[in-house]
């Protein structure tokens, strides 16, 4: 549970990076430079032999989904919704929902109380993320959105089954594997999508894109995945909205963007973090109790 957390303080801290340093790079190709930087990053402890037969390609597929679709499913939504990205986020909410489901049809089980778990998580962030406005014509990218919940929550999930059934693989021997996958489905996406004219980056946005690249998207997805492998998935479900409340402290107290925020932001946060560690704490409760 420990990898989930330093992950979330990690991505809570991205967000003002990317608004303020990286707002004028075309953010497809951001997102694909990411997914590249961080597979150099982990060629040098790819281990081909310890890979076992017939996985190579299921994780190369994993990695192209929960990495690949996900980043350009999100980035895409971003394009839609300019200068509107609380509702982006306000879309994402339902990640936790999809990993429980994900996980219970993957056992063919049903675990009432981990979906309850997920349903907090939602609720403590949705507290979080309210904000005014219209929902009009959005359509389109909340149809996004849920596309990346959908194979984000289902990364996670596949990954932590196949490492429970190959404990012996060293994650970081593998994992080479899974950015290769979400850089392909990426850089096929740049060729289409991408705005040419703003890719184009100066030292101090190069400096930003590698430390995103190597810490938010190379050490953050590989120590997430760990992390998943390691807990429940009730746990897990409720992690992926933990990032909400330490991303909106970080706005507030650290980049200093409490102006843009309306009143009653600090009691949302004390509110939906209140949600959030409810949601961990009934999950690791049922656990011990099954």
């Amino acid at each position: 549970m420990h990898y989930l957390a330093i992950v979330s303080v990690i991505w809570a801290l991205s967000f003002g990076l990317i608004g303020q340093a990286l707002s004028e790079v075309d953010p497809v190709f951001a997102a694909t430079m990411r997914l590249g930087i961080a597979g150099l990053a982990f060629i040098p402890f790819l281990r081909w032999s310890k890979i076992p037969h017939g996985s190579h390609f299921k994780l190369i597929g994993c990695g192209a989904v929960q990495f690949g679709v996900m980043y350009v499913c999100y980035m895409k939504a971003f394009q839609i919704v300019p200068g509107q990205s609380h509702l982006v986020a306000l879309f994402s909410i339902l990640t936790p929902l999809y990993v429980v489901l994900i996980n219970d049809l993957r056992k063919r089980e049903f675990h009432p109380k981990y979906l309850y778990a997920a349903l907090l998580a939602i609720a403590g962030a949705a507290t979080i993320k309210a904000r005014a406005g219209s929902m009009d014509s959005l359509w389109i990218a909340f149809g996004l959105m849920q596309v990346a919940g959908l194979a984000f929550g289902f990364g996670q999930v596949y990954y932590r089954d196949w490492k429970r059934v190959h404990a012996e693989v060293k994650d970081h021997q593998i994992f080479a594997l899974l950015y290769a996958g979400g850089f392909a489905v990426a850089a096929i996406a740049c060729a289409f999508l991408t705005n040419w004219e703003r890719t184009q980056l100066d030292a101090g946005q190069f400096q930003v894109l590698a430390y995103l690249g190597i810490v938010a998207s190379g050490l953050g997805f590989f120590l997430w995945n760990k992390g998943a492998a390691l807990c429940r998935a009730g746990t897990l479900a409720a992690f992926n909205n933990a990032v909400v409340p330490l991303a909106m402290a970080c706005s507030l107290f650290i980049f200093g963007e409490s102006s843009e925020i309306e009143g009653g932001a600090v009691l949302r946060l004390i509110l939906g973090s209140a949600f959030i560690i409810a949601a961990v704490v009934l999950s690791e409760k049922t656990a011990k109790q099954s």
